[in-house]
């Protein structure tokens, strides 16, 4: 998972860097002559550099950005959780192993976990909070947001 803290500092980022990382955030799918093309320098200069990004990890990986609602995913939710202390680490390997939990993140605040959770329906969206999450050991309390509507800005 991005920004865990036991992972090194990678190199600093340049304006080139920045450039490559914009167009394949854009599009992942994007040759690396195009990339080469658009940030205007050469085909093997674009080469090394996201090999370097990906080897630095701060390309982690290319992937396709899916409309939930389109691949049957018509029940989303936000769901916080409330954990005991030093359970992080299991825990995070135990939701990491949901099919439907799409994002984890550690934060700070009133709780210490908040997750985006995907499911098929309302009923599926019940079993994975109520079977999956809040029976996880370390778990103290959760509290579930409904999305009504979703917009990517990526």
């Amino acid at each position: 998972m991005a920004g865990t803290p036991d992972q090194a500092e990678p190199a600093p980022l340049d304006d080139v860097d920045r450039h490559i990382i914009a167009e394949l955030t854009r599009d992942g799918r994007m040759s690396v002559t195009q990339v080469a093309q658009n940030v205007h320098i050469s085909r093997a200069h674009a080469y090394t550099r996201i090999a370097r990004l990906t080897s630095d990890g701060v390309l982690t990986k290319f992937t396709a950005l899916v409309d939930p609602i389109k691949a049957g995913l018509k029940s989303s939710a936000y769901v916080t959780l409330k954990v005991s202390q030093h359970s992080w680490r299991e825990l995070r390997e135990e939701l990491k192993a949901i099919p439907e939990v799409h994002h984890i993140a550690l934060v700070g605040g009133d709780f210490d976990v908040i997750l985006l959770v995907r499911a098929i329906d309302n009923t599926d969206l019940r079993r994975v909070i109520f079977d999956q999450l809040q029976s996880m050991p370390g778990v103290l309390d959760t509290q579930t947001f409904l999305v009504f509507e979703d917009v990517d800005t990526r």
